[in-house]
């Protein structure tokens, strides 16, 4: 089919024509294009149509579902993997005597141990504070706690410890507790309000009364240093200035083993003028298997939905289903991602090796003894018990 415009501005149609091209000869321009529409539509075969009108809007719609996974299984593409550590082996054994342990690791015994300074940020994790706190007892000398009325990312919020300071009698003869307002500035990255929350926290271990060479506990409330890994710190002479803390990366409960690459946590060698209270890496020694991490530990449903709302990376909250508190239940007894996310890993192997539900683990060996000595009332934190109230 074939269509030639005349020096007169009509149409010429040739002998073989169809119905429509019939159509379009003797018409004005006004119609012109809609019956070469017609015509081009009248070409096409079945198999087009279902590309045009099925496959594509489809596959539009999965990027919009799936775009992050996309993004997140590609990152090997576009961003290499961090320097890697300095894996420092770490000795203990309960009937090992300290100097031997200060020896295997190539460090001195000192005459008298360190003071020690724990200091979080504080949200809303009661249950995960107390088991920090009971696991880190004999050895702290000040707890430094400091709460906001406002999130990371600008909600506001009750005073959560504050609210519950009774349940932490125990350690109120050693604790420095602060509070501060939020800014509630919306639109705001959230790193920007928590670091400004952890500005203050430096101030208030000013106030706290931390001096030269005390150590200095740097990590989020649900990471959670040994117990002996703090002994033997305090104990030992010449560790380095700052050490990050490899721990056993849960999530969940202590069902769900993930890996043991969590580092963020840290112990400094307190210095006037130059520590910094951080959470970010700030230098390439770590101690192996030094505690436990356990992200989104919590009794009720309610805290998991308050907290995928409230931290820092609430922007991977992308659609309003997954705060569905029976969907919530689901993921966690099935060990999946609540967020529908791949691993964040930088290598395919990795990624791929991850890909899918964490396995179940039947192991409560080497966890914190208070969890183990007050199982009933923590048992949702111990294997098997998947299951979380409703309040």
């Amino acid at each position: 089919m074939m269509w030639v415009m005349n020096d007169g501005g009509g149409h010429n149609c040739p002998k073989k024509t169809d119905d429509i091209c019939g159509d379009v000869c003797g018409q004005g321009s006004s119609r012109l294009s809609l019956s070469r529409i017609r015509c081009i539509l009248r070409g096409i075969d079945l198999k087009t149509y279902i590309f045009l009108f099925v496959l594509v809007p489809t596959c539009i719609f999965g990027i919009y579902v799936h775009g992050q996974k996309i993004s997140y299984f590609l990152r090997p593409l576009w961003e290499s993997p961090p320097k890697p550590f300095h894996d420092i082996p770490h000795y203990y054994h309960e009937n090992v005597s300290m100097e031997t342990l200060c020896r295997l690791h190539g460090w001195g015994v000192r005459e008298f141990p360190r003071r020690v300074y724990d200091a979080v940020l504080f949200s809303n994790e009661v249950d995960i504070l107390t088991v920090r706190w009971q696991e880190l007892y004999p050895y702290i000398t000040q707890f430094v706690l400091l709460e906001s009325n406002s999130t990371f990312s600008g909600i506001q919020k009750p005073m959560v410890f504050a609210s519950n300071r009774d349940q932490f009698k125990f350690a109120e003869p050693r604790l420095t507790y602060g509070s501060i307002g939020g800014r509630f500035k919306k639109g705001e990255n959230p790193f920007v309000e928590e670091a400004m929350q952890r500005v203050a926290l430096d101030q208030l271990l000013k106030i706290a009364g931390i001096t030269d060479d005390d150590l200095l506990i740097m990590s989020d409330v649900d990471e959670i240093p040994s117990r002996h890994t703090i002994n033997l710190l305090r104990w030992c002479d010449d560790i380095p200035q700052v050490l990050h803390l490899r721990l056993k990366n849960y999530l969940y409960s202590f069902e769900f083993l993930v890996d043991d690459k969590s580092w963020r946590a840290s112990v400094h060698r307190y210095q006037t003028g130059k520590t910094r209270y951080a959470h970010y890496r700030q230098t390439d020694d770590i101690l192996a298997d030094a505690g436990w991490h356990c992200s989104f530990c919590f009794r009720h449903i309610s805290e998991f939905i308050f907290k995928m709302k409230a931290y820092s990376h609430n922007d991977r909250v992308r659609f309003s289903h997954y705060l569905n508190p029976r969907r919530v239940q689901r993921v966690i007894c099935k060990g999946a991602d609540l967020f529908d996310m791949l691993p964040e890993e930088y290598t395919f192997k990795e990624i791929i090796g991850k890909m899918g539900p964490i396995p179940h683990s039947f192991s409560a060996v080497h966890l914190p003894s208070y969890l183990l000595e007050n199982a009933d009332k923590y048992k949702f934190l111990l294997p098997g018990n998947c299951l979380r109230e409703s309040g």
